[in-house]
């Protein structure tokens, strides 16, 4: 089975609007945990507009699964890691500004760079991923680089999905196919979701984890809302 990992940014998010503990970020990462998920995903930003870097050290104390730190590997975030050690870090090539995650490495043009970064994690025993495009060149890249697996960015498949469009997959198929005679992990994330998910890994061979975030959260809300509204109705009788 492919492992699900929940990325709680957006816990965060909603807890900060409001300056409280509200929603609880540790509860809701235990409760995660409790009902099957095999692994908590968090990506601090720099600004830390949503997960706090304290947050990271607090996960840690809690997460009795899998967990991974997602990020631009600039020094205050190579130190959070270092020092908080989850089982993974992977690595984004996001901008300070970035709304969220838009593109892969270029892991030929920065193939010294993330050689240095990904031996300091490995050698503390951190488990490293690469984002990256579902391009052969980039993934042969990355082989090159040391890491231990490759997280194929998957906005396009879900875009193309979303259109009608099947035949989006097949570069996901070739990729996962390509990094695994590479000998690399794969994982996927980025706009995966109820109603994508089950065709991506039933054409994505080898695929060790996903991280779903947005999508989750919000699919929890739609699909909760019934059930907490007549919670409601029930105490207003």
């Amino acid at each position: 089975m492919t492992k699900l990992s929940v990325n709680v940014n957006k816990i965060a998010t909603l807890r900060n609007s409001r300056g409280g503990n509200v929603p609880d970020l540790l509860k809701t990462a235990k409760d995660i945990e409790d009902f099957g998920a095999q692994g908590i995903t968090i990506h601090p930003r720099p600004d830390e507009r949503h997960i706090r870097y304290q947050d990271a050290r607090d996960l840690k104390r809690i997460v009795k699964t899998e967990f991974n730190i997602e990020g631009n590997p600039i020094k205050k975030f190579m130190d959070l890691v270092l020092e908080v050690r989850p089982t993974q870090v992977t690595l984004v090539p996001d901008a300070i500004d970035a709304i969220t995650s838009n593109a892969g490495w270029d892991t030929i043009n920065n193939k010294s760079f993330l050689q240095e970064v990904i031996s300091t994690f490995q050698s503390n025993g951190i488990r490293t991923s690469i984002f990256v495009d579902a391009d052969i060149k980039m993934i042969e890249g990355a082989a090159q680089t040391g890491t231990d697996r490759v997280e194929l960015y998957t906005e396009s498949y879900a875009m193309e999905f979303a259109k009608g469009n099947k035949e989006g997959v097949k570069a996901f198929t070739d990729a996962a196919e390509a990094a695994h005679k590479l000998g690399l992990g794969l994982n996927a994330g980025h706009d995966l979701s109820l109603e994508n998910i089950k065709f991506f890994k039933e054409n994505v061979p080898h695929l060790l984890e996903v991280s779903i975030g947005h999508a989750l959260i919000c699919e929890s809300l739609y699909l909760g809302l019934e059930n907490v509204i007549n919670m409601y109705l029930n105490k207003l009788k």
